[in-house]
């Protein structure tokens, strides 16, 4: 028999689901732990410079194990409480058991937290090694979809990969995958960041085609520095569109203009996601908001 959490001391917000289905583009934020006092000072900064411009929602996301974990869980909660954003917590399956699954659920439960983006998570050796469940663990994120909607009364979101997952062997692949995602009761996902407008409009239509409808929100990156993506792509095994690079590349001697470019690309690629119907923007914050507000700000005037 499964004990589900109470609900008692959730704060109502309206649903992520209903967010991304409303008639006016949804805007999200995502946030990491910061790693030290210092740090955390600067994240609390943006999140409340972001809390003016009301987006949808927040996410922070998660560290496997020791103190990056206790740190989401805790920076999760107080914004919760502390702020009057809606707030989604990132759970990954890596290092944990199943217990210790359920425990962090409960916290998240306790927190007020009701949005939960589940994801496997990469390899504890980093990419391209190969991927070991914990032994009393989870093997796939639809797994743990199924675990969370088990244990209350959560939203649950999944990971979307519109340039192939690393250990996918085709983008209809990583489809089907994010259907059976779909399936274990996943209400909409998250892409990886974008680069290449065309590769999420594909995966989207593929599963459209499958007969889903899915809210797929594309993650977007404004590039501050050059050397920026390229450090993104090496975390996170995503290719990079030959056209943004490009652009990029030319100007690399300037730090200025590399800034004021990557800003404008990251306008241009959510203005063409909205315009082909996109449900939403996540934008990936690296905890300073300065660029992901002036990309919002070009959006809504």
């Amino acid at each position: 028999m499964v004990t589900r959490m109470s609900d008692a001391s959730a704060r109502p917000h309206p649903s992520i689901p209903d967010l991304l289905g409303a008639p006016d583009t949804a805007f999200s934020f995502e946030f990491f732990p910061p790693r030290d006092d210092a740090s955390e000072a600067v994240l609390w900064d943006s999140i409340r410079r972001i809390e003016r411009v009301h987006p949808s929602f927040i996410s922070v996301t998660y560290g496997a194990g020791g103190s990056t974990r206790d740190r989401t869980v805790r920076i999760t909660g107080r914004i919760e409480h502390e702020t009057t954003l809606t707030t989604m917590a990132h759970l990954t399956c890596v290092g944990s058991s199943v217990a210790e699954l359920r425990q962090i659920v409960g916290q998240y439960a306790g927190a007020g937290i009701r949005n939960i983006l589940a994801l496997r998570g990469d390899p504890a050796g980093g990419l391209g090694t190969e991927w070991t469940p914990h032994p009393e663990g989870l093997d796939h994120a639809e797994q743990l979809v199924d675990l969370i909607r088990g244990l209350g009364d959560f939203t649950v979101g999944v990971a979307a990969f519109p340039d192939k997952h690393p250990e996918s062997g085709s983008l209809e692949d990583d489809a089907k995958v994010l259907i059976r995602k779909a399936d274990a009761g996943a209400a909409f996902a998250i892409t990886q960041m974008v680069t290449d407008v065309d590769a999420y409009l594909r995966l989207r239509d593929l599963v459209d085609g499958a007969g889903r409808t899915m809210p797929i929100v594309p993650g977007l990156m404004p590039v501050t520095a050059y050397g920026q993506l390229q450090r993104m792509t090496q975390l996170n095994g995503q290719p990079l569109a030959p056209d943004v690079v490009e652009r990029l590349e030319a100007l690399k001697d300037d730090k200025v203009a590399v800034r004021e470019v990557g800003v404008q690309i990251c306008t241009e690629h959510a203005q063409r996601l909205i315009g082909e119907g996109a449900p939403g923007i996540h934008f990936i914050t690296m905890n300073r908001s300065t660029a992901t507000l002036e990309v919002h700000q070009n959006l809504v005037g």
